[in-house]
């Protein structure tokens, strides 16, 4: 299908005043500009103490020196009061009587280790573990007398050859590493350490940590052979673990596919769950220890299904769905005290509210509103502790009272200081009609002085995924676009999450397709608003939305100038340069040498040659997820081609460029550079193909 976007621009032109931006940004005391980003401060993980009388969270800020986050525990009364700093750590969690919180900080030997803190005035903490690998996930017993995490424990075959010995005092190369697993490298880790990821449990007064698994399997529900934290939960008398994993030596090859399990604390036996085939997950065992609630849904040869909220006895018994009529992801479950149902937030339209699930039958809303609203813990109280966000207001720790459904009560102001005085853009929401008569959603990012009388530059920001939800939170990233003087547009077009699976399934085993033709409309409606200078219109995107702003400026010459960042280009050598390379297989029907054609036609290299489009190239030196040699492929086609083009190598960044906070800042002022050197002719039609 093609189709041909049409804009008178030279009436356009003569009808308002250009407002110009500058190339280099200016630092502003009542604007957000770039230099604010170094007094940015994140929220994270609250905690709930089990009276809900206090409030413990990690709190991030930048380390202007090293260029990094740093992190530690704060604490406050639940309404907020009693605000202060607790200890240097992170992922603090409640003991089951009150009286102590576990946490992660740097100790010895090396690395993280679990440490305990008495929660009184005298507040001794202890390090309870001495390990050489890193420990993660860690939770109490329900007695209060141990603490389970997960770790890996290292597994290698050696390969042993009959090598001369070498003098004394030689200094040999290195072996070479020894690859015999598909997945053998991860994004932000870089090569894999050899072994499993496995449960353990040591005393909470410290002492020698022992396996409660083992075995060539991992536990841990896994996305494409990478670890991402695991699904646990403790039955309340403290005999049973629950866990998520796959005990199954194929794990290397197995796509989307884990398993729940049931494991005897004492004897180390294990017994599966839910073994249907399918992607089973994130265990949570009821007050009284007969159910357990999980997210998932059954294999599907669609390459994205959305999951569901389901209950199953913990005998393996009545595996039930309460969330089919749903049709939205459910996250952060938590039972409710009395037994009576379950405590989730989904995504839906670009909100994330809570909901309930009543186990006999149906979901109620229990938050609502333009939000995002995740739930971290929840006490006996029923009052339970998040973060919330929204356009104007950066996330913050929120206190929820679900005794009474009211609205969240924000108990943190982190950034409230950075704000103050700040005048911020506007973000104004807004649905628009794509091909096939699709309904598509997105929000315009207004420049904060915006007079509807004169033209702005307008950039359109493309999210990753593909199966993602640009949401309603606070972006600085949008704002600080907004503060020089752009229109951004985010929209989340058919592959996107918090529609339905029909929406995101828009976009099966089509990637990309139909998604070009609802950022074009939504481009599209944003110019009908009449105050766009269509010949300084910007695309961008890091990785899903780097694979399709580089598809849009083969498909269409509208935009002035692109920022094509941490993209994939060539889905056939994606597959082997990438730590997902089964995710990369999932999007074609068949292998690319039985059928080369179709990985081809979607590919964004193949269509190069139509790009005039001056195109801007940034990825991080690092990146394991996209890495930079698809965005080298993509450059020298380019340079060929004689198209202006740069590209931008961001050192110390693995997927995305603005994990370090410089990185972030340069990011931001390289776009807007590139941006203001390019526009288009007055004169020029902004037409171009839409074929996919």
């Amino acid at each position: 299908m093609s189709r041909l976007w049409s804009i008178p621009l030279g009436f356009l032109a003569l009808a308002a005043a250009v407002v110009p931006v500058s190339a280099q940004e200016t630092a502003s005391d009542t604007l957000l500009t770039v230099d604010h980003y170094l007094d940015w401060e994140q929220v994270a993980d609250p905690q709930i103490s089990p009276d809900g009388s206090q409030i413990v969270y990690t709190r991030r800020w930048v380390n202007k020196i090293d260029d990094k986050w740093e992190s530690a525990l704060w604490i406050m009364s639940a309404d907020g009061s009693h605000h202060r700093f607790l200890v240097k750590g992170s992922d603090a969690r409640w003991s089951p009587d009150g009286t102590r919180i576990l946490y992660f900080a740097d100790g010895e030997p090396k690395g993280t280790q679990v440490f305990v803190r008495w929660m009184d005035a005298e507040g001794a903490s202890s390090q309870v573990t001495r390990l050489t690998e890193t420990p993660t996930d860690a939770k109490w017993a329900p007695d209060g007398k141990a603490i389970a995490f997960v770790m890996l424990a290292p597994d290698s075959t050696p390969w042993s050859i009959s090598l001369p010995k070498p003098p004394e005092g030689a200094k040999w190369t290195p072996a070479p590493r020894v690859v015999d697993d598909l997945h053998y490298r991860q994004d932000k880790v870089g090569f894999m350490p050899q072994g499993f990821t496995h449960l353990f449990l040591v005393p909470a007064d410290g002492g020698t940590a022992r396996a409660l698994t083992s075995g060539r399997w991992n536990v841990g529900a896994r996305f494409d052979g990478l670890a991402f934290g695991t699904g646990y939960d403790w039955t309340p008398d403290g005999r049973t673990i629950v866990f998520d994993g796959l005990r199954d030596s194929t794990w290397d090859r197995q796509y989307q596919v884990s398993r729940l399990y049931v494991l005897d604390v004492a004897s180390g036996a294990i017994r599966p769950l839910v073994s249907r085939p399918g992607f089973w997950a994130s265990p949570a065992v009821s007050p009284d220890g007969r159910t357990v609630a999980l997210t998932g849904s059954d294999s599907s040869d669609h390459t994205h299904r959305t999951a569901d909220l389901w209950t199953v006895g913990l005998d393996g018994s009545g595996l039930r769905d309460l969330s089919r009529t749903l049709d939205r992801d459910p996250d952060n479950l938590r039972w409710a005290p009395d037994g009576k149902g379950v405590y989730f937030t989904a995504p839906d339209r670009g909100s994330i509210n809570v909901r309930y699930a009543d186990l006999s039958g149906g979901v109620r809303d229990v938050t609502q509103g333009a939000q995002v609203v995740s739930l971290a813990s929840l006490a006996r109280t029923l009052v339970g502790v998040g973060v919330r966000s929204d356009p104007d207001h950066g996330p913050d720790v929120v206190r929820i009272d679900l005794r009474r459904g009211q609205a969240p009560t924000r108990v943190s102001a982190v950034n409230d200081d950075v704000l103050a005085n700040k005048r911020l853009a506007r973000v104004e929401e807004v649905w628009y009609t794509s091909s096939g008569g699709t309904r598509v959603q997105g929000w315009i990012v207004k420049p904060p002085a915006l007079d509807p009388a004169k033209r702005y530059p307008l950039i359109l920001e493309i999210h990753g995924g593909p199966f993602a939800m640009y949401n309603v939170g606070f972006s600085y990233m949008f704002q600080n676009f907004a503060a020089n003087g752009y229109v951004v547009l985010y929209t989340n077009p058919r592959g996107s999450t918090g529609y339905g699976d029909a929406f995101s399934n828009g976009i099966d085993h089509n990637y990309p397709g139909p998604d070009y033709d609802d950022l074009m409309a939504g481009v599209d409606a944003v110019i009908g608003k009449g105050y766009v200078d269509t010949t300084r219109m910007y695309v961008s995107g890091c990785s899903g939305g780097g694979v399709l702003s580089s598809w849009v400026i083969g498909h269409t010459t509208r935009f002035a100038a692109a920022a094509v960042r941490c993209p994939v280009i060539d889905w056939i050598s994606m597959a082997g340069q990438t730590d997902i390379p089964l995710f990369t297989f999932s999007f074609f029907r068949q292998a690319f040498w039985d059928k080369p054609d179709e990985w081809l036609a979607h590919s964004s290299l193949m269509y190069v040659g139509r790009v005039t489009t001056p195109t801007l190239l940034m990825t991080g030196e690092l990146d394991r997820r996209t890495p930079i040699p698809q965005t080298e492929e993509y450059y020298a086609a380019l340079k060929i081609r004689n198209v202006p083009t740069v590209m931008l190598r961001f050192n110390g960044e693995y997927h995305g460029t603005g994990s370090k906070p410089s990185n972030f800042m340069r990011t931001q002022l390289y776009m807007m550079s590139w941006f203001e050197k390019h526009r288009r002719s007055a004169t020029e039609p902004a037409t171009g193909a839409g074929n996919r």
